[in-house]
């Protein structure tokens, strides 16, 4: 192993979004430093790299991902981060190390830890995790009012960080289905700006409608009963079917309502871009079924008990120590937020889901919810719309309508939806039949290949 060779290379750099509790730059001092107690008092989203010495130090919350490579360059190991898989593969590809390449082989840093990871050669250690969100389960009073209204305060707050750093004429959209979620956002976001002495009108809610499903009608009564119907709009594309396999690559994974739910997701925002080119600004209410526990369990293995015991279940998925732990793709929403965050970086979106950062998901996990349950399932289906529903009367003053669930790709295509469902095993034949073309160029056998054991003057060092 070569000594004073910089063996890091970030591709996407420190990130953050609504972040709170410190600068951009102290976080990244304090992932360096390995001081997690003073991560721990920030909110908000961040997504960082740092080196100490042999040490390489990742962090990241729900809102962005970031996923690294190890390949074998200068006689040992050398880290590549990004928040894509294809941007990985890319760099490799520039440096003739292709052929080293394995989407399997790249790892996304779970969010909530601090992840350690030494250079020291070969074989490459284990990388160490560390937690720094370590919220209190279950310790709010049984109450709906109040425990409404934390979780309606919280998301505010989160809300009106994130509306500070936008400049004040820029317009916002927000992704909305007229649901409990994005009607709670929309509603909070409205209020968060009127309290900035910002005009709530910059707000525009925009509904997908695929023509069968029956999320434009719901989001339609919903915009006029809140009286925001002028800033409502639905988006009605040419006759164009969902592309499921352009959804796979775009947000490389292959978990199949992930998919369905990132092709609408899509077809969405490729309809705003087209209305409104110079829009930038995108709020969602992703993360509040992770929130309030209100998925159904018939579509999953998951029982109640399951649920109601791993409380950051939906959030980071078994965790770290757990055999169905995946390295490549972490867990929960931990994992599959990508499906909002991908199609937005797609279409030049800044989004912004107040549901994810750790003060809200905190507050929701201070409900007790096995309290309220009381082992029926039914009944914590029907907790959310209590929560919210109390929650935006206490903050707002304003009586939102709790519609029935639905997912989005549900809602926005209806029956039709059910004929264009798909398979995990589809899915991941899909994804794999992606990378072997991606990966037939480099194991082209005209292609030049590097071996890791050169050091060209293409790779010199660099400082750090």
């Amino acid at each position: 192993m070569l000594t004073g060779v910089e063996r890091l290379e970030d591709l996407i750099g420190p990130q953050a979004s609504g972040l709170t509790g410190a600068v951009l730059e102290e976080v990244q001092g304090w992932v360096c430093a390995d001081d997690t107690a003073s991560l721990a008092r920030t909110d908000g989203h961040f997504a960082v790299v740092a080196r100490d010495r042999q040490t390489v130090r990742l962090a990241r919350t729900i809102g962005i991902p970031l996923r690294y490579f190890v390949a074998k360059l200068f006689h040992g190991p050398f880290l590549i981060v990004a928040d894509r898989i294809d941007t990985l593969y890319r760099w490799c590809q520039e440096r003739k190390i292709g052929w080293q390449f394995d989407p399997l082989y790249t790892r996304m840093i779970p969010a909530h830890y601090l992840v350690e990871i030494d250079q020291i050669g070969c074989p490459d250690p284990n990388p160490r995790y560390r937690r720094f969100f370590e919220p209190s389960i279950g310790q709010a009073p049984a109450d709906i009012e109040a425990m409404g209204e934390a979780y309606a305060r919280a998301t505010l707050e989160a809300l009106a960080r994130w509306l500070a750093d936008v400049p004040e004429a820029e317009p916002m959209a927000v992704s909305f289905s007229g649901g409990i979620d994005s009607t709670a956002v929309f509603l909070l976001a409205r209020h968060a700006l009127r309290r900035l002495g910002r005009d709530g009108r910059q707000l525009r809610a925009f509904t997908l409608d695929l023509g069968a499903g029956e999320d434009a009608a719901q989001a339609e009564a919903t915009a006029h009963a809140l009286g925001f119907a002028e800033q409502w709009e639905a988006i009605r594309p040419t006759p164009r079917p969902l592309d499921l396999v352009e959804a796979i690559r775009t947000i490389e994974d292959y978990h199949p309502l992930d998919v369905e739910c990132a092709a609408a997701g899509l077809c969405l925002l490729r309809g705003i871009h087209e209305r409104y080119p110079t829009l930038r600004y995108l709020l969602d209410g992703d993360g509040g079924d992770e929130n309030l526990k209100s998925y159904p369990l018939e579509d999953s293995d998951l029982t109640l008990s399951s649920v109601l015991k791993n409380p950051l279940l939906y959030h980071e998925g078994w965790g770290v120590d757990a055999i169905r732990h995946s390295l490549t793709c972490s867990g929960g929403l931990s994992r599959s937020y990508v499906r909002t965050y991908a199609p937005a970086r797609r279409y030049g979106f800044a989004a912004f889901s107040p549901f994810t950062v750790r003060s809200v998901v905190a507050a929701a996990l201070a409900i007790p919810f096995e309290t309220l349950v009381r082992g029926e399932v039914n009944r914590l289906y029907a907790l959310k719309g209590e929560v919210v529903k109390a929650g935006v009367r206490a903050v707002t003053g304003e009586e939102m309508p709790v519609r029935p669930k639905r997912r989005f790709q549900e809602g926005v295509g209806g029956d039709p939806y059910r004929k264009w469902r798909v398979s995990k095993v589809w899915c991941r034949q899909v994804w794999l039949r992606q990378w072997e073309e991606r990966l037939r160029e480099a194991w082209n056998s005209d292609a030049e290949r590097r071996s890791g054991n050169a050091v060209p003057g293409a790779l010199v060092s660099r400082a750090p």
